[in-house]
């Protein structure tokens, strides 16, 4: 197989519900962050070398606070997602402050990443199992007549929150756990023991059984990932800033989707039995810290995630 799988992470959003740098927020007394899970649970899955992926302005922060601990223990680059990161002849949209989402986020690795790579959110909890077994595929799976992608599936009732909405990839498989399709649904919420999205302005809600699986951004890919998000970029651009300059993203999810319908990759879904957890809301935190101290009272982490 050659190249050993890189872990990528998300980390340039600045988590606007959220009112900060919540990828910064402690969720133990050590200092630990979800982010430093995460990587514990990666470099134990055999992981040797994590990309971060963040913005220039949050740059000094993030390494006194993470990177620099972080890179004791695991080999670290940086890559620096920016609205100027376009194809020549294009220009920002005046005004436009949002980034162009996380299908451009990972095209900024293109001259950094090489092999099989995973990607995850920097502020989400995915579980050990979920590192192991994308590890293990992205290992020993490559790219035959078509590309051969994956992802880690969560049980939807998994992943929701008890303090507002939130938005989810749903997605359907066939019998092989192959993915057919992905469908961003932006709102959906627990309403008692149910839980039902609704359009973005619909006004009726719809139920979601409780075997919906759901992306939550854990991806598995190999390089060509990299070249089809680089050639459909000017398309995006060209399709999407006339009508929403401000606002339109290119979101990875879109491009699987492309892919899928052109027939030119399979993504294996992995499914994961971890909850999922991660803090959307403020009030969110709560959870997260007693799960993370329950998680070590089983003795799945120890009381210190890295010894100085």
């Amino acid at each position: 197989m050659g190249k050993k799988p890189v872990l990528v992470i998300m980390a340039a959003g600045m988590g606007s519900r959220y009112g900060g740098l919540k990828q910064i927020d402690p969720i133990d007394e050590h200092g630990d962050k979800i982010i430093d899970f995460s990587i514990y649970d990666a470099v134990q899955a055999g992981f040797e070398k994590v990309v971060f992926i963040i913005k220039k302005a949050i740059e000094k922060e993030f390494k006194e606070q993470i990177g620099d601990r972080i890179s004791k223990h695991v080999q670290v680059e940086y890559v620096y997602q920016e609205l100027d990161k376009i194809p020549a002849g294009y220009q920002i949209p005046e005004g436009r402050e949002k980034p162009w989402g996380t299908g451009h986020a990972i095209l900024c690795c293109k001259d950094v990443v090489d092999g099989p790579f995973a990607v995850i959110n920097a502020d989400d909890y995915y579980g050990k199992s979920a590192f192991q077994s994308i590890y293990d595929q992205l290992s020993t799976v490559g790219d035959d007549e078509k590309y051969q992608y994956t992802m880690v599936g969560y049980k939807l009732y998994n992943t929701l929150t008890e303090n507002g909405h939130v938005a989810r990839g749903v997605c359907s498989t066939d019998e092989n756990s192959k993915l057919t399709d992905i469908h961003e649904r932006t709102r959906i919420e627990k309403h008692g023991e149910r839980a039902e999205y609704i359009e973005d302005d619909g006004a009726t809600w719809t139920y979601l059984p409780e075997e919906t699986i759901v992306s939550m951004n854990m991806w598995g890919f190999t390089a060509s990932m990299l070249g089809e998000l680089d050639r459909r970029f000017a398309a995006f651009l060209d399709r999407e800033v006339a009508g929403n300059p401000l606002k339109c993203e290119y979101f990875l999810p879109f491009v699987v989707d492309e892919l899928l319908k052109e027939d030119k990759a399979e993504v294996t879904v992995l499914k994961s039995v971890d909850r999922w957890y991660g803090v959307t809301y403020k009030e969110d935190k709560e959870t997260v810290v007693k799960a993370i101290q329950d998680l070590k009272n089983q003795g799945l982490y120890p009381d210190k995630l890295w010894e100085d």
